[in-house]
């Protein structure tokens, strides 16, 4: 299972953003992560919980979007949505094809927990003061 190799490094990047926030606690981390990136979302969120333990993220929650497959066809070049088994032309179904997009993973965004803010109960409805780094 690679995806725990991913999470520590990812976990290394997060540790970096909070350490040049004065430490301060990750409350959440946002991920970006396409359908042929060769990582398995279920696995990858499994293996977090394993390897946040201890440090500035040990509570964070991780969030992980998906993206589609998106490809320039060499022929017509339209740009089209494709399918991660199919990278044809959308248009002219061609499959002299360029990949945009759906082979990423990539941090999006790091929400860090104001230093000295004790977070509040996630049942009791009220939201942590937190600071937002896109990490884009």
């Amino acid at each position: 299972m690679h995806e725990l190799a991913v999470c520590q490094a990812l976990l290394n990047q997060v540790h970096t953003i909070a350490a040049e926030h004065a430490d301060a606690d990750v409350s959440r981390i946002t991920l970006c992560v396409g359908p042929l990136s060769g990582v398995v979302p279920e696995f990858l969120e499994r293996a977090f919980y394993l390897a946040r333990a201890g440090g500035p993220a040990a509570h964070a929650e991780l969030v992980i979007e998906s993206s589609g497959v998106r490809v320039r066809c060499r022929s017509c070049g339209v740009e089209t949505e494709a399918t991660p088994a199919r990278l044809i032309c959308g248009v002219c179904g061609d499959y002299h094809t360029d990949l945009l997009d759906g082979d990423q993973l990539v941090l999006k965004r790091v929400e860090l927990l104001q230093p000295g803010v004790i977070p509040p109960n996630k049942s009791a409805g009220v939201q942590p003061c937190v600071k937002h780094v896109d990490a884009i």
